[in-house]
């Protein structure tokens, strides 16, 4: 595909890009204020709490949350404080390296994503799938797998 001269966009391409950038915005929005009344967390922790859930170890630096969520490390760092001291997560230097920050999830923040799962999928199925006539919806996955593997290809956060 050849892009127009000067760094612009091709009109299919600026199309698609503002569809996606409306899309995640709102969607955002929603999921966020959906998550807030029904639980009091924000999106940002439930990122956060089912990074960690999804750990095995259910232990991450703030490093490798960072990057497994798509956040720059301050922004993690900042957001772990504020969730330890609600009571969600534990902070703490790393057995292997006291410079490093390890997170890791209190029993309230284990439970907390399992208890956000109802208030979450409801406005994904609403907002999102429903909105998609089911010959699509079978077919969505494979192009944005294929941008997201491009985004941790060419993007500047290391893979996790």
């Amino acid at each position: 595909m050849t892009s127009p001269p000067g760094g612009r966009l091709d009109a299919d391409q600026q199309r698609a890009w503002l569809a996606f950038m409306r899309l995640h915005l709102r969607m955002a929005y929603e999921m966020n204020r959906r998550l807030h009344a029904d639980t009091t967390r924000s999106l940002s922790d439930y990122h956060v709490l089912t990074a960690l859930d999804a750990e095995p170890a259910a232990a991450m630096s703030v490093t490798a949350l960072a990057a497994a969520i798509g956040w720059e490390r301050s922004r993690a760092s900042h957001h772990t404080k504020r969730m330890s001291a609600r009571g969600l997560v534990e902070m703490r230097p790393a057995a292997h390296d006291r410079r490093v920050t390890d997170v890791s999830p209190t029993d309230s923040g284990r439970a907390a994503p399992a208890a956000a799962a109802p208030g979450h999928v409801e406005p994904v199925r609403n907002l999102f799938f429903d909105g998609l006539p089911p010959a699509l919806v079978s077919r969505l996955a494979e192009p944005l797998e294929a941008v997201y593997g491009n985004v941790l290809e060419r993007g500047t956060l290391p893979r996790v």
